[in-house]
């Protein structure tokens, strides 16, 4: 997901170790930023220059379309037959992490419906609206890919379903987020805010407070209200608003529904807040597609299987929904006037 969070009040003050060093790159198709509170700027840089080489690295090695990653070479030998491939040790536990959350969301988080994200035309820089064939996605839709055709085995792993297409783009952010937490905190840095694309992940403070973000409204170019995140907490948004296309007057946006191959409808976006643990930058990319794609009587349900607390919704119509725990958490710039607390 591009751009759906937005960092506040990053200020850079005199010098020292009271300094931020905040660096932008472009990876995952969107925008990076990584800011380092309280080093010498050459430590910053340093860090932060490894973290982004490894983002790169993640990049072509597990892009979806480009024909010489390592994750389109295991599609081809999907589709070609049950023959094992090897694998990194890496993929190998990305996608065995990716299968448990897959399995956890009863298949609403479905990284196996590439056929259908290509059909849709998401697989690609740039989105404009393309023909859409009903018969090729009733297609995929009956042959029904999904994480657990996978069989993964000491490094190598087949499908048992030739239409599995592996497309990580809704788990691969998070991913990168947690390596990049694990690196800050090897190197010794104290103090650091990571986003990618909106998906953001925080370490200590920003001087003696919490790093504040904002979570952007999903209509308008602005941000509809902020959070604090205390280290280790992380949180991402789901939203229709940046990877989308419009045709006849409807918008098809990204994020398409496994159980009947169209992109989904009702829902704007949906921010998560995630508590501290070894994958909450995975969960902060993940869950909250199957909030997502919920019906609104599911959406609590939903939430709890991914082990959600702290959930926000925005409706189709502009009306808000938010769990009780979340509604404490934000900070209104404009306060709505349709608010729910489930």
């Amino acid at each position: 997901m591009r751009l759906l969070v937005l960092i506040f009040a990053l200020f850079l003050s005199a010098c020292g170790k009271e300094s931020l060093v905040q660096t932008k790159s472009y990876v995952f198709g969107t925008l990076v930023d990584i800011s380092i509170y309280g080093e010498t700027e050459d430590k910053a840089h340093e860090v932060t220059s490894h973290i982004l080489q490894d983002f790169q690295r993640l990049h072509r090695q597990y892009h979806a379309w480009q024909s010489d990653s390592e994750l389109s070479t295991l599609n081809k030998r999907f589709a070609a037959g049950k023959t094992p491939v090897e694998m990194s040790p890496e993929l190998t536990q990305m996608l065995t992490q990716a299968q448990t959350l897959s399995k956890q969301s009863q298949g609403l988080f479905n990284p196996a419906i590439g056929g259908l994200i290509s059909i849709w035309g998401f697989q690609r820089d740039e989105f404009t609206p393309v023909e859409i064939n009903d018969m090729a996605i009733q297609k995929l839709v009956q042959a029904n890919p999904q994480m657990s055709d996978i069989v993964i085995k000491n490094n190598t792993a087949y499908s048992t379903n030739s239409t599995v297409k592996l497309d990580l783009g809704g788990y691969a952010k998070g991913y990168a987020l947690d390596l990049a937490i694990t690196e800050l905190q090897k190197q010794g840095v104290k103090n650091a805010l990571v986003n990618i694309g909106g998906n953001i992940i925080a370490l200590g403070k920003h001087g003696d407070k919490p790093w504040r973000v904002g979570i952007q409204h999903p209509r308008e170019p602005k941000p509809m209200a902020t959070l604090d995140l205390p280290s280790g907490w992380a949180v991402g948004t789901s939203g229709d608003y940046q990877r989308y296309f419009e045709q006849a007057g409807k918008r098809y946006c990204h994020i398409i529904d496994p159980r009947n191959g169209y992109p989904a409808l009702g829902t704007q976006a949906v921010t998560v807040l995630i508590a501290p643990s070894p994958q909450a930058g995975v969960l902060s990319d993940v869950a909250s597609k199957p909030i997502f794609l919920s019906a609104p009587d599911q959406r609590a349900l939903a939430a709890k299987a991914m082990g959600v607390e702290h959930y926000l919704v925005v409706d189709a119509e502009s009306n808000i929904r938010l769990s009780a725990s979340m509604s404490g958490r934000v900070h209104w710039l404009t306060k709505p006037e349709k608010i729910t607390v489930q």
